[in-house]
């Protein structure tokens, strides 16, 4: 488990929200502007990619951990840990559920993120039920991983990186959709396309898109900008209806 440097320092297990992805980007582009949101309202945030994106057809292991440094750091994030699940092997075994659970005992977050399980890319569906499961497992006291102790989050929530779904709710960005914009502009590798770039879906407008996505999400409750989020949940509203205290 590596932990990406020059990041803010604070006590790593005072973790409000830990967000997980198959690849760098995958959480930018899936609530990058809520991330910026909660860390701008001083909460403590970490994101771990599971994977080096080694099978990346487009930039290197070394320019990708670059630029999710760059990325993490623009929107406020505490720390980011980077595993080492193979990329296109994110199957739900028992050594990557441990790999993930060390993670979750570590920073003891109080809510967790994963991709929606519904993608094109099977890398993100796959990590969907695997984080999904070590959330579970992290909670099990009898679930031995090193010299770890149990901890169950609160909460999980599902982002989604490719396509449009009907969220289960929204969190309005509208503030920091521009945060959102310039940490995918980190991964110049991925989204901008050069003569020596592989034409792939992310080098064709994908910021545009995702953009345009979150503007839709944003209509629908009356915002500039919204991210969108599943939950197999119902969430509790600790407010009433009309914003105030109960």
């Amino acid at each position: 488990m590596e932990i990406q440097t020059e990041l803010q320092t604070f006590n790593i297990q005072n973790v409000d929200i830990l967000a997980i992805g198959a690849h760098a980007d995958d959480v930018e582009i899936g609530m990058g502007a809520t991330l910026a949101k909660y860390a701008a309202a001083g909460k403590n945030i970490v994101i771990c990619d599971l994977t080096h994106s080694e099978l990346s057809s487009n930039g290197t292991v070394e320019i990708r951990q670059k630029e999710a440094l760059a990325a993490a750091k623009l929107l406020g994030i505490k720390a980011r840990f980077t595993l080492d699940i193979k990329d296109r092997g994110l199957w739900n075994v028992d050594d990557n559920i441990a790999s993930i659970v060390e993670v979750i005992r570590t920073v003891k977050p109080k809510i967790v993120f994963a991709p929606y399980w519904e993608d094109r890319h099977p890398d993100h569906g796959n990590s969907s039920k695997l984080i999904e499961e070590a959330v579970f497992s992290a909670g099990v006291r009898n679930f031995m991983v090193k010299d770890t102790e149990a901890h169950r989050a609160s909460s999980l929530y599902f982002y989604m990186i490719n396509g449009f779904h009907k969220p289960d709710f929204v969190i309005d960005v509208s503030e920091y959709m521009e945060a959102k914009k310039q940490s995918l502009n980190c991964y110049a590798s991925q989204f901008i396309k050069t003569t020596d770039s592989v034409d792939t879906p992310l080098v064709n407008g994908y910021i545009e898109t995702v953009e345009a996505r979150e503007r839709l999400f944003g209509k629908e409750v009356g915002t500039f900008y919204a991210e969108g989020f599943k939950t197999k949940k119902p969430i509790v509203i600790h407010n009433d209806l009309l914003g105030g205290s109960l």
